[in-house]
């Protein structure tokens, strides 16, 4: 090892990108520290747009993406790319984050390699091997492979406790509640053209996202029916509904919302309209993992849009409840949000689980700890 620790970040998705952002700002403040940027490209557009917002460069970029591709080539193209950038770099240790392709072929690379593993947002888990598909094998594979697990909360440390991954286990909170503290502000000016047009004080406006693999095709079609259902139903309430690029959802969202005059259709959104269209809508419903994570910390209500969540300490807090897929459970929980205002009250005045800001710091503290130059740090909520 150096006189510095090679810290080499690998993601390729624009979600990993939000969650890794603060924690790469973090480590370049630290002197101890030489941080390494390498992203995948498992996404390509909406991934820069994270990286431009925080001012991240990265120093290597796989650029993987290509029409058509499956978990299959994802999986393939990044354990063999990074092979040659491993040998060249040498780095102490390897970052990759939560549950996705990129994350678990980089650390089946970094083993290969010899290269040490740390899981950031380790330990969540459904026990459903095919829901998430492919994310809920994705994590428990990197679990095995990774040397430090970096536990959102006390949860998902005994997640792995469970597992025998007892070891360099650290209760850090989400770092995703870090980076709000960067990209909301009051005064926000949205990027986005519709967005800036909107009046957020004339109506009840509900963030709508939904594009998981696993709600493609018939459940994404009961989702739309239900807002439809919700936005003829409500008048004084209005969605906004920023469509992944897949053309399966956006094919979907256009032929049942499209003609609706209080359903908003829109581009994707970068990081901090996104951040701040939560800070500013009245609840938000979602088959994201982030959203979450992150809705709460605004004060926001989350009807989660699928069956099973890896986030269960947000339904125990009570600023999440799973609504599912089907069209009249969805309609009958969120009219519940919409027209309730003890209920509203109840979810939106929940403590979000999730974390207090400081998750990258004690995430850079675990691995100076772990190579011998600092303290070990206090687990968060100790």
């Amino acid at each position: 090892m150096t006189n510095k620790i090679k810290v080499m970040s690998v993601f390729g998705t624009r979600p990993e990108a939000i969650k890794m952002a603060p924690l790469i700002k973090e480590l370049e403040k630290r002197e101890n520290i030489e941080s390494i940027v390498c992203l995948t490209g498992q996404h390509r557009e909406m991934l820069m747009q994270v990286l431009n917002t925080f001012n991240i460069e990265a120093d290597f970029n796989l650029d993987i993406m290509r029409p058509g591709q499956t978990v299959t080539t994802i999986t393939t193209d990044v354990l063999s790319g990074m092979e040659n950038i491993l040998k060249d770099v040498k780095p102490d240790i390897m970052l990759v984050h939560g549950d996705t392709s990129t994350s678990f072929a980089g650390a089946l690379a970094a083993f290969y390699a010899g290269v040490r593993v740390g899981h950031v947002e380790a330990g969540l888990r459904t026990y459903d091997k095919l829901s998430p598909f492919p994310e809920e094998m994705n994590r428990q594979m990197t679990s095995r492979l990774a040397d430090l697990h970096f536990a959102p909360t006390k949860a998902n440390r005994e997640n792995l406790k469970r597992e025998n991954v007892s070891d360099n286990v650290y209760v850090t909170g989400n770092t995703v509640i870090d980076a709000l503290s960067t990209t909301v502000s009051k005064n926000y000016r949205f990027a986005d053209k519709v967005l800036d047009a909107v009046d957020f004080n004339n109506a009840k406006y509900i963030l709508l996202t939904a594009h998981r693999r696993e709600n493609l095709g018939q459940p994404l079609r009961q989702i739309c029916q239900a807002v439809s259902i919700l936005a003829k139903d409500n008048a004084d309430v209005k969605f906004i509904y920023p469509m992944h690029l897949n053309p399966l959802v956006r094919n979907t969202a256009r032929e049942i919302l499209g003609g609706l005059d209080n359903v908003i259709l829109t581009e994707p959104v970068d990081v901090c309209d996104m951040h701040n269209l939560m800070n500013r809508c009245y609840m938000v419903m979602t088959d994201s993992g982030g959203l979450q994570e992150e809705a709460p910390a605004l004060g926001k209500p989350v009807l989660v849009l699928r069956t099973e969540t890896e986030r269960p300490e947000a339904v125990t807090a009570g600023t999440v409840k799973i609504a599912g897929v089907e069209t009249d459970t969805i309609v009958g929980m969120a009219n519940t949000l919409i027209r309730d205002t003890a209920a509203y009250s109840s979810q939106a005045e929940a403590v979000n689980p999730y974390g207090d800001g400081h998750a990258s710091a004690r995430i850079c503290d675990a691995i100076l700890y772990y190579f011998g130059l600092g303290d070990k740090p206090k687990d968060f909520g100790e």
